[in-house]
């Protein structure tokens, strides 16, 4: 199932606040992407609607299976675009914010022929 953007963002970034904190709060995805807490609020509504995401009774957001699923695709393709162009000669902060861009609208065959080459150079190296 393909789904907005957004809703991807929201995903990846709740997977990235567990990563380095843990556990994933509203207030914490509201900083991490710069929105407000309204905003975060209605997204999580519209998320557990749509069942990729639930929260305990201590405010954590919690990423269901599919919603964990499409947070790890969406951080994998982000995390490989960054270090692919970073191979390319592109500095960092470039580099991250351009794979924020390109990790939504990509194909997934167009990605698994990035994903072959830079496995590719890492095995030249």
């Amino acid at each position: 199932m393909k789904i907005r953007e957004s809703a991807e963002n929201y995903l990846e970034s709740i997977l990235m606040l567990e990563k380095q904190q843990g556990e994933a709060r509203s207030i914490d995805l509201a900083n991490a992407l710069s929105v407000s807490k309204p905003s975060v609020s209605y997204a999580m509504k519209r998320l557990r609607e749509h069942g990729y995401v639930d929260m305990d009774s201590a405010g954590r957001l919690i990423l269901t299976a599919s919603g964990r699923a499409i947070a790890q695709s969406v951080y994998e393709k982000h995390e490989l675009l960054t270090e692919y162009l970073q191979a390319l000669g592109v500095d960092y902060a470039t580099a991250r914010a351009d794979a924020c861009r390109i990790e939504h609208a990509i194909s997934q065959i167009s990605f698994e022929k990035i994903r072959e080459h830079a496995e590719s150079l890492r095995r030249i190296k």
